[in-house]
């Protein structure tokens, strides 16, 4: 079965190969999804997912950021584990503020400013560079408007910190994104989180909309919300 299953991944390998090059880093996270999921035990090694990877890569010559040609550069655009996106650009930022916590996110989309948004509050939470991306978990906001869908995403996710299964987010990818219906799909990377290994940060009580603010226009997509801590 594992034969076959390598084999399935170096069709999806020859198949992404012809798509366009400014494709190069999602198709490294889907080829590595691919060694993983259709592994014999469900699991295929690290290295292997990696090597493929970079074989993908370096047949295309070049990714957005410019070359890939060795081993280092597949790492900054897979994760270990080869899930997620190991080089995501941080785009969020804390305000100061009398009490609570201030922050501002920001993307080239506004379901990009959401996802900051939600790596932000994790941020406040624990240190995201010790989160490994083991793991996922899918959420499903609710809302009425722009901003009772932010305050639900987030909402979402601060409890799969605080309860079962104490998951911690490094990386958030939201897969729906429905303005008619006003819900949110989103699929979370991370791990459960682990005082022996993840630092204890600042408790995160609740949301608020107190000042919260939304801006979609072109060349503008922000957030701006307070966290209760």
């Amino acid at each position: 079965e594992l034969k076959i299953s390598f084999s399935l991944c170096q069709f999806v390998s020859t198949l992404i190969m012809s798509e366009e090059k400014d494709e190069n880093t999602e198709d490294c996270r889907c080829i590595a999804e691919a060694v993983k999921r259709t592994s014999d035990s469900g699991e295929m090694g690290d290295s292997s997912a990696k090597r493929l990877c970079l074989e993908a890569v370096e047949e295309k010559g070049t990714a957005p950021d410019g070359e890939i040609s060795d081993e280092k550069a597949a790492d900054e655009h897979c994760s270990e584990d080869g899930i997620g996106e190991a080089d995501v650009e941080v785009k969020y930022e804390y305000l100061d503020h009398t009490a609570d916590i201030q922050i501002h996110s920001w993307g080239n989309t506004l379901a990009e400013a959401f996802e900051q948004g939600v790596v932000a509050m994790a941020g406040y939470q624990t240190e995201v560079d010790t989160i490994d991306m083991t793991s996922t978990e899918t959420v499903t906001a609710e809302g009425e408007d722009l901003l009772s869908l932010l305050y639900h995403l987030l909402d979402e996710f601060l409890f799969l910190f605080a309860a079962e299964p104490f998951f911690v987010t490094r990386q958030v990818k939201i897969k729906e994104f429905d303005r008619e219906n006003w819900r949110i799909v989103a699929e979370g990377f991370g791990e459960t989180f682990d005082l022996a290994k993840h630092p204890q940060g600042t408790e995160v009580k609740a949301i608020t909309y107190s000042n919260m603010q939304i801006y979609d226009s072109e060349g503008k997509h922000e957030c701006y919300f307070i966290l209760d801590i």
